[in-house]
């Protein structure tokens, strides 16, 4: 039996719809509109072809209605809205959804690591074996994924998102908790960002 079957993992991808002047618009306000959407297209399809093998169940949370064509495949993940004031609310109310369902170890990343791959979102629900939670920081103080074996509320409200000192408080939180780190990684938020990562090269300003 798999184990999608047996509801045993899942995988959040919180993914913003790509519109032009909606999304990357830290990096928009250096390199422009058009080219952080074309940024954000490279990112969403890199998250789409590390993700659809995995053997999991896998679910698309946007931030408006999703679409019905996109490039997120209905025959592997399944689309829904995120809800909640603050992308903490909007995270804890993914998770407890997920437990409702029966899920036993549940995985969250968004859509702004270019350097994440399956090897370490596998990594992550292995880690769930014997740590109760698993984190990959990312290097501007925040997490690039976030994973859990059941809802701890705590760590998803009262934080300053988007702010380099995420990470550091939701460890806080778990200080008493078994947690497993990941390795650091790059988000892809600001133009500095691009820099180390090969395939941006053409969004360089000279």
């Amino acid at each position: 039996m798999k184990l999608e079957e047996t509801k045993e993992r899942l995988l959040l991808i919180f993914s913003r719809n790509p519109k032009l002047g909606k999304c990357k618009t830290r990096l928009a306000a250096t390199i422009g509109d058009q080219a952080a959407l074309d940024i954000y297209m490279i990112l969403l399809r890199h998250t789409a072809e590390i993700t659809k093998d995995l053997n999991c169940s896998k679910e698309v949370y946007y931030t408006e209605e999703p679409s019905a064509n996109d490039l997120w495949d209905i025959k592997t993940y399944s689309k829904h809205l995120q809800k909640g004031k603050d992308l903490g609310e909007r995270m804890y109310n993914a998770f407890k959804s997920g437990f409702q369902k029966g899920y036993k170890k549940i995985v969250i990343i968004g859509t702004d690591i270019y350097d994440l791959n399956s090897i370490t979102i596998e990594e992550a629900f292995t880690k769930l074996e014997k740590s109760d939670f698993v984190i990959g920081p990312a290097e501007d103080g925040g997490y690039y994924l976030l994973g859990m074996k059941s809802i701890n509320k705590e760590i998803f409200f009262n934080k300053k998102w988007g702010t380099n000192s995420v990470l550091k408080d939701t460890l806080n939180n778990l200080s008493h908790k078994n947690v497993a780190l990941l390795q650091t990684k790059n988000d892809i938020d600001v133009y500095e960002d691009l820099k180390d990562v090969d395939i941006f090269e053409t969004f360089l300003i000279a």
